[in-house]
């Protein structure tokens, strides 16, 4: 039990905002006169992409993501003392990505508006041109429809790198400073998505890539710890693939998989995509044993 009050480290109301104070040196001072004892199993956090761009005022903002974050920080306040480690990733963009419009022309030279889709036939008909890399640009979107993948979609420009969007959400970043400092460890960051030719929804690797990019070292971290807790933005798209990708790695292994504990009412999809998700999230709980819970339910 935390000594400091849940109002003293989280304003609710400045959720999603980007005027936010970062930690101060009176949020670091009341961490350190906690005296805080590791209960329970070794438990990770996983925290994927709450940044700023995904919360509702943000460039490619998902309805429903300040409600979940104020969930999540209640979630961490509350099993302050079963959190062994926090792992957060950030996707991490250019402007020139496949996956934004400027990639993009069609014959008038107009980019695509967000939340186009582009296929192979739209290509091979012309209807949409790449102005990088055209040949490899094809390959890709030939290698999603062969891979059973999500289609590419243009998105809006979103978590560019250095920018106030790329940047976690600022009220559930001091809660995190906040334990970590209390409890002395240090958060592990990931950051994901700079390829140009691919995008990268899951933090394991991307969707397709030439080089068959994993990161291997991060997904055999996830058999340290007896519970592993994953929150983020948005469920449809980034969590439900590393959810997958986790899966996948431990396809064999439904010990480690069975660990796995989906914060579903700490996420939120993209409008469009919410009964395919429940559904394929469904299936990942019977198929492997992953957990789907509320961040109120006894742990």
């Amino acid at each position: 039990m935390l000594k400091t009050k849940f109002e003293d480290i989280v304003n609710v109301s400045a959720i999603g905002r980007t005027d936010v104070p970062v930690a101060s040196g009176e949020l670091f001072r009341m961490a350190e006169s906690e005296n805080i004892t590791q209960k329970g199993e070794r438990t990770l956090l996983l925290a994927i992409d709450i940044q700023n761009s995904f919360m509702e005022n943000g460039s490619l903002g998902v309805p429903g993501s300040h409600s979940d974050v104020e969930r999540l920080c209640k979630f961490i306040y509350s099993h302050a003392e079963l959190i062994s480690d926090i792992t957060i990733s950030l996707d991490s963009h250019d402007p020139l990505q496949i996956f934004h419009p400027v990639w993009w022309k069609d014959d008038c030279g107009n980019t695509p508006e967000p939340f186009t889709v582009i296929t192979e036939a739209d290509i091979l008909r012309r209807k949409w041109s790449a102005a990088l890399y055209p040949e490899d640009s094809l390959n890709y979107v030939r290698n999603l429809e062969r891979l059973g993948k999500k289609q590419l979609m243009i998105w809006p420009y979103h978590c560019l790198k250095g920018t106030i969007g790329h940047a976690l959400e600022s009220i559930l970043s001091n809660l995190i400073y906040f334990l970590s400092t209390a409890k002395k460890f240090s958060t592990t960051s990931v950051l994901k998505g700079d390829d140009p030719l691919s995008e990268m929804y899951g933090i394991f690797k991307p969707e397709y890539s030439k080089t068959a990019y994993i990161n291997i070292e991060l997904l055999k971290s996830i058999a340290k710890y007896q519970r592993i807790y994953i929150a983020g933005e948005a469920s449809s798209h980034c969590v439900l693939e590393s959810v997958k990708q986790i899966a996948e790695y431990y396809s064999e292994d439904k010990e480690i998989t069975s660990r796995v504990h989906i914060l579903t009412d700490c996420m939120s999809p993209i409008p469009g995509f919410e009964s395919a998700t429940e559904n394929e999230f469904s299936a990942l709980a019977e198929r492997y044993g992953i957990k789907l819970v509320k961040s109120t339910d006894e742990l």
